[in-house]
């Protein structure tokens, strides 16, 4: 083999590079078969997917992606549309003036490989390199095995419908740090990613930095922030500061690692300042800040203040904890139908008990009772501006069955953690103050405030309860190791069919921090969610 080419035998493929310069300018020679048996491997057939048809089916498609042939490429796919735009887009949009696409050993129909580019863009050249793969897949009318056309084939983070693109960003980058300076990035708090993303889109403009050039993932959606996967030319970022706490941070990110499926937020009670925020999800995705999953118990800290406000129960005096209760011709029960029918309120709250909620439910008299309380004392549904995506809570006005469910969190009430942990804030100081993450002069966003305050006497007994059940009720357990002035409170979530495990929800403060958390199937609130929320309280 002289100058103009080179090979080398990877994964069982014998990869030939032509040239040394230009996009793609390579072949791939040889297979897992040879002659004519990769011709037969991409012909019509039924039934599973062969190996060597995937290994056939990969390489061809592999080799006109890699030489910019993307018509070629497209036709080897179950969506040719879709993929002779992306295929042709990552030559003339993404900039990439070189590629060399290493396919790996085929598992079933399964193809990793591995791709070795350069980015071009006005003069710059700087590599980019990634893992990726793709499944051959059966033609539904022609049989034959064609690749399974996905935006992650091209890129591993790319999801539906979005696009690789170079060249000068909207927004110039920002510096965040946290409230005492430390700089925060995405390497150092995985979490932080989306949240910076966001920062940037909304005030890189603002902050007075300015831009560079880079590739970045286009998202799908209009509002959504870009996500930069590498810097081609330096721009000049300017410091944004957050109320995030790096220390936190770095505590919440470590303790959702704990679990799958796992969220947190935490802030503080005197301010509504967002300390922090983390998730461990595979989708990627902000359930911290933008979930909507059925709170379970932690709803009773609403619940019982409104109870307490109307002056239906008292934390000292006694609450029928009933092993059942029916209402609006549903029967609801406690968990492995526990009783204690001489329990006080706070009791009842300590160990959780569902019928001791709803039983008060014929003297509230007031369809609409839970869904006023959660906005004027707890500013549950005002369109928080926290400074990045949010998603309110939802307490709907509801009547029969659904609205004693309700009262213990379930039906259609949806939260997320940094709801949440606002609940938690506000029954700790009795006032609500809106979850903030950057400071609102930034952009002269309105802020939500609440109607009303909470009754001094109703916060007392409500901070009771909580200390209680920190202490001797389901939060016992996980709350151990917290010191400070402590409270918290238990839920579960009952989301799914039967036999699914339920969502563990746990919320709790200690001092001036007040953390919550999430973990989807997680079980009962202490057993995962508990655990988080302790590591979080115990960081400052």
């Amino acid at each position: 083999m002289n100058g103009a080419a080179r090979g080398a035998l990877i994964g069982g493929v014998f990869l030939a590079m032509v040239g040394g310069a230009g996009y793609g300018v390579y072949a791939l020679v040889g297979d897992t078969g040879s002659g004519g048996e990769g011709t037969t491997a991409l012909s019509g057939g039924s039934g599973p997917v062969k190996e060597k048809e995937a290994a056939a089916a990969a390489k061809a498609f592999l080799d006109a992606w890699a030489s910019g042939d993307e018509r070629a490429a497209a036709d080897l796919t179950n969506n040719p549309a879709a993929a002779q735009g992306a295929v042709a887009d990552f030559r003339t949009k993404a900039y990439v003036s070189r590629a060399v696409i290493t396919p790996g050993p085929v598992n079933g129909a399964l193809v990793p490989f591995t791709v070795q580019a350069e980015i071009t863009y006005e003069g710059v050249t700087k590599p980019l390199a990634y893992d990726s793969q793709l499944t051959v897949v059966r033609g539904l009318t022609s049989g034959k095995p064609l690749v399974d056309w996905q935006p992650s084939v091209l890129h591993p983070q790319l999801q539906k419908d979005e696009k690789l693109r170079a060249g000068a960003p909207a927004s110039p980058p920002v510096k965040a740090v946290d409230r005492n300076g430390e700089e925060l990035t995405p390497e150092k708090y995985p979490s932080l990613r989306p949240v910076l993303d966001q920062l940037r889109q909304t005030y890189g403009g603002r902050a007075g930095g300015s831009a560079g050039a880079e590739l970045w993932i286009e998202p799908a959606a209009a509002d959504a922030p870009r996500r930069s996967l590498l810097t081609l030319v330096a721009g000049e970022p300017a410091t944004l500061r957050t109320y995030l706490d790096a220390k936190v941070q770095a505590a919440a990110e470590q303790a959702v690692t704990k679990f799958p499926e796992a969220s947190v937020v935490a802030v503080m009670p005197s301010t509504g300042h967002v300390l922090a925020v983390a998730n461990h999800r595979k989708d990627g995705f902000n359930a911290a800040m933008t979930g909507n999953r059925a709170p379970g118990s932690t709803m009773k800290i609403v619940t019982g203040e409104m109870l307490l406000d109307r002056g239906l129960v008292a934390a000292d005096k006694q609450a029928e904890c009933t092993k059942d209760v029916s209402w609006g011709g549903r029967t609801f029960h406690n968990l492995k139908n526990f009783e204690d029918p001489g329990a006080t309120f706070a009791t009842s709250f300590a160990r959780s008990c569902n019928t001791a909620f709803i039983k008060p439910i014929k003297h509230v008299n007031d369809d609409a009772a839970l869904a006023d309380e959660a906005r004027e004392v707890f500013g549950i549904g005002l369109d928080w501006k926290t400074g990045v995506k949010s998603t309110d809570g939802k307490v709907p006005v509801a009547t029969g069955a659904e609205e004693a469910a309700g009262y213990i969190g379930q039906g259609r009430i949806t939260m997320n953690p940094l709801n949440v942990a606002s609940i938690t804030a506000t029954a700790r100081t009795g006032v609500f103050r809106q979850p903030l993450l950057v400071a609102p002069d930034l952009d002269g966003r309105r802020i939500a405030t609440a109607e009303r305050r909470m009754k001094p006497a109703v916060q007392q007994q409500l901070v009771s309860m909580m200390r209680l059940t920190a202490k001797s009720g389901t939060a016992r357990e996980a709350m151990a190791s917290v010191g400070g002035d402590k409270g918290a409170k238990t839920g579960s979530a009952e989301v799914g069919g039967a036999g699914e495990a339920p969502d563990s929800w746990f919320t709790g403060f200690s001092d001036d921090l007040a953390a919550a958390a999430m973990v989807e199937g997680g079980g009962h609130g202490g057993e995962a969610a508990g655990p988080i929320v302790a590591q979080v309280l115990n960081s400052r």
